[in-house]
């Protein structure tokens, strides 16, 4: 059987999306478990893999089914008419948030209609796309509606150790950050980190934390354990203020809100366990106690993941009926198209699609 179709979106062209794309398609790993097909401007493409270094050629293709795969050649696919080639680096262009958009939303049509079985997704500028008049707060959101998807969570997913190894010997994909291919991550059955609430103001959390919305979140995190090979997994979920609330000394959400949430988990014969203080659990998690943590927002999850596993942490928005993943890093502005940026983040994220991609084809491990 084939190797699974995967469609790569360059994201926003200012930023590193390029670099990365063309470091990660040039890759034999990567050549060898799936058939990549980027999803952007032909031209940006070229002048990317030239960046790096590579000798691919570009391949450009009406549709993404028709990808082109063997030894010197890139498929390349312009769903939409661009004027995205002429953006310059490192800043916030219109042109390339529509860009950007217009390439997400092309791959996930795609992908609804099985003609590819994943997409990966370079990162995008959310300052570009409100200037292009698209207000989104990112990827997960856009891919949401257009799946038409109510219930779904953004995860940070670091993968089980052995899986594969990441070291393209290049700088960091952030001009400040080091590189952590040596995790400390102590299991070896993977861990993701998902959020009940994603893009929204941290004054706006208690709000928005609802019992049915924690609930989903467990089980969506379940859902993508077992998807991605983890038999019986261990759910930890996150309190939302300090010390647990400490008996609601700091706050009344953990016995309101999340409390009877894990008790319906649990109920339901999942493997949930908390609320507990987010400061502990993520310690507890990374040493290899839990496959899965529930954090309550963004930065209670992204900032413990990151600092332990950048270089490997993989985005997976959970609920979607089409498999998409990214790396966890950003546009990088500044040091778009310099050829500093290093494509390990990539490689993994096009590795978590495959595996995945690979599982729902064969129906195993979905309840």
């Amino acid at each position: 059987m084939p190797q699974p179709i995967l469609a790569i979106t360059l994201g926003d062209v200012a930023g590193i999306g390029p670099e990365v794309t063309a470091r990660a398609c040039a890759d034999p790993r990567v050549r060898a478990i799936c058939r990549p097909v980027v999803v952007g401007h032909p031209a940006v493409l070229k002048r990317a893999l030239e960046l790096v270094g590579s000798r691919l050629h570009v391949v450009p293709v009406a549709r993404p089914e028709a990808v082109v795969h063997g030894d010197g050649v890139l498929s390349c696919w312009a769903p939409a008419g661009s004027d995205a080639g002429d953006v310059p680096p490192g800043k916030n262009d219109p042109r390339a948030g529509r860009a950007a958009y217009e390439w997400l939303t092309a791959a996930a049509h795609a992908a609804l209609e099985g003609r590819i079985e994943g997409i990966v997704t370079a990162p995008l500028s959310k300052q570009a796309l409100h200037l292009a008049g698209l207000h989104y707060p990112g990827h997960t959101e856009i891919l949401a509606e257009t799946c038409g998807c109510a219930d779904f969570a953004m995860m940070l997913y670091v993968p089980m150790s052995g899986q594969w190894t990441v070291d393209s010997g290049q700088p960091s994909s952030s001009s400040t950050s080091r590189s952590t291919d040596h995790c400390p991550l102590s299991t070896d059955r993977g861990l993701g980190v998902a959020h009940v609430t994603l893009h929204t103001s941290l004054a706006s959390v208690p709000g928005l934390l609802t019992r049915e919305r924690v609930r989903e979140t467990i089980g969506l995190v379940q859902r993508f354990l077992k998807e991605i090979g983890c038999g019986a997994p261990r759910i930890g979920v996150c309190a939302l203020n300090p010390h647990a609330g400490e008996e609601g000394l700091f706050g009344d959400e953990e016995g309101r809100t999340i409390a009877p949430a894990v008790a319906d988990a649990q109920q339901a014969g999942i493997d949930a366990r908390g609320p507990f203080p987010a400061d502990t659990l993520l310690r507890r998690a990374v040493g290899g106690e839990f496959d899965g943590v529930v954090a309550m927002y963004h930065d209670q999850g992204h900032i413990a993941l990151k600092l332990v596993a950048l270089d490997r942490a993989v985005n997976v928005t959970l609920g979607l009926p089409i498999v998409r993943t990214s790396p966890s890093h950003g546009t990088a502005f500044d040091i778009a198209w310099t050829g500093q940026a290093r494509g390990d983040g990539m490689i993994a994220a096009i590795h978590t699609a495959a595996a995945l991609a690979r599982r729902r084809r064969e129906g195993t491990g979905i309840d």
